[in-house]
């Protein structure tokens, strides 16, 4: 069975499919939570700079780029957009892929859809395959892909080509050559994200990009290797331990649809500090302790909390979004890591800086056995008068089995978007966007 062309005619299958109201709800959910990402992020860097340096080339279009407001091509918007969506780290995650589809998948979607000019329906259909595609590729390459490669510049290129594909009205042979095509454009390093530098939320950027050309190409024409997922040269072979363990994701396709099963982050910071973090607010709510009570915390999870979360002596904005000790102290001094946790006061911050070196993290082997289904924590909490507390934190707060509420999400939305638009400005999208039937257009930001 080649993989791809099972992938390929899924996809492809969705161009007329209808969405019942409860795929419509999560397809919807998925958009929100990624316009909320993608307009806190709009005007910061590397978005910025990205959108300065390609100025020159931005050309015409109906597609959106959200950093300047300007009507531009599918690429460019794809690209900005796609950049944009990663930077405040508040993007949906896909658990069993160590994947967040919806930066790359998204805004390759949306481009095109504002391009062609079709309805919201159709944009969610296209992003529904976009996730799927991308998903199961990520599951057949995971836990190994992730020990050198960021999945969401790598695996995101298929969800882009794969969405971008239904939009142009590829049929399945079409599309097969989109993803096909986009395999061989696909890449992303992880110690783009292990040190400081802009280039991670660059990955989304790039693969949308990537994937809408592919997906282009293939539509004029334009062939890629269909054994490029599976061959002994291919995608899975280059980027994991093997050539892919393909039965158990292509026998899951659809069962649920993966748009279905998203994380939607509660934390402005990386998922793999998350379930350390809800532990702490539950001891804390629970034993009524503050900062000033502890004496050493110790967190022990999978692999990825040690080696990519391990961070003491963390100081700019993208190394505090990746420490264990800064999010941990951050916290227990003020109950949330938010936004504001990484504004450059906080970043800073004595009191914070007091209590980081009393944060150490360690890996564990049943957390580690349990990843990527289950994303895990063990922390200890010792205290001053000597007490020891301890929680097994087995998933954290926006993962499938414990979701955040549509209010709960509406909330997020109002909170990241408000300061850049006005409140009333943001109410406004966000009720267009869980019931409106037109596409989402231009956005004024402050």
């Amino acid at each position: 069975m080649n993989p791809l062309l099972v992938l390929a005619e899924h996809a492809a299958g969705w161009r007329g499919a209808t969405l019942d109201a409860d795929l419509d709800r999560h397809a919807r959910r998925a958009l929100i939570d990624w316009f909320a990402c993608v307009l806190a992020g709009a005007r910061k860097e590397p978005a910025t700079p990205m959108a300065r340096a390609l100025a020159a080339e931005r050309g015409t279009g109906q597609a959106v780029s959200y950093t300047d407001g300007a009507r531009t091509g599918l690429r460019h918007a794809a690209l900005i957009n796609g950049t944009a969506s990663h930077i405040v780290e508040f993007d949906d995650i896909w658990r069993w892929g160590v994947y967040h589809p919806g930066c790359p998948t998204i805004a390759a979607a949306l481009a095109a859809a504002q391009t062609r000019g079709t309805d919201m329906a159709a944009l969610l259909r296209a992003m529904t395959a976009g996730y799927e595609v991308s998903c199961r590729i990520a599951q057949a390459v995971q836990p190994s892909h992730y020990d050198y490669w960021h999945t969401t510049g790598t695996v995101g290129t298929f969800g882009a080509a794969a969405a971008v594909a239904v939009l142009l009205d590829c049929d399945a042979e079409q599309t097969a050559h989109a993803i096909a095509t986009a395999a061989t454009m696909a890449g992303g390093l992880q110690q783009a994200f292990r040190g400081d530098g802009m280039s991670k939320p660059l990955h989304p950027g790039h693969a949308a990009e990537a994937g809408a050309l592919a997906a282009m190409a293939a539509r004029e024409g334009m062939t890629g290797a269909l054994d490029v997922l599976h061959g002994e040269a291919g995608f899975a072979a280059a980027t994991s331990e093997d050539t892919g363990k393909w039965d158990k994701p292509l026998s899951l396709i659809g069962k649920p649809l993966a748009i279905t099963e998203m994380t939607i982050k509660n934390h402005g910071c990386c998922g793999h500090i998350f379930a350390a973090l809800d532990a702490v607010r539950e001891l804390q709510r629970a034993h009524g302790f503050t900062a000033e009570d502890v004496a050493g915390v110790h967190v022990a999870g999978y692999a990825a909390t040690k080696n990519v979360c391990d961070r003491p002596e963390a100081r700019t904005e993208q190394e505090c979004r990746f420490s264990t000790q800064f999010t941990v102290a951050t916290m227990l001094l003020h109950g949330a890591v938010r936004l504001s946790a990484f504004d450059a006061v906080r970043l800073s911050d004595p009191a914070i800086r007091a209590v980081m070196p009393r944060i150490t993290v360690s890996q564990d082997a049943e957390c580690e056995a349990a990843f990527p289904a289950q994303r895990s924590a063990k922390v200890t909490i010792r205290l001053r008068d000597e007490r020891e507390l301890y929680q097994f934190q087995p998933t954290r707060k926006g993962d499938p089995d414990a979701p955040l509420t549509d209010q709960d999400l509406s909330e997020k939305f109002l909170e990241l978007v408000g300061p850049e638009t006005g409140d009333d400005e943001a109410k406004a999208l966000l009720e267009a966007l869980w019931k409106g039937s037109a596409l989402p257009g231009l956005v004024a930001l402050r």
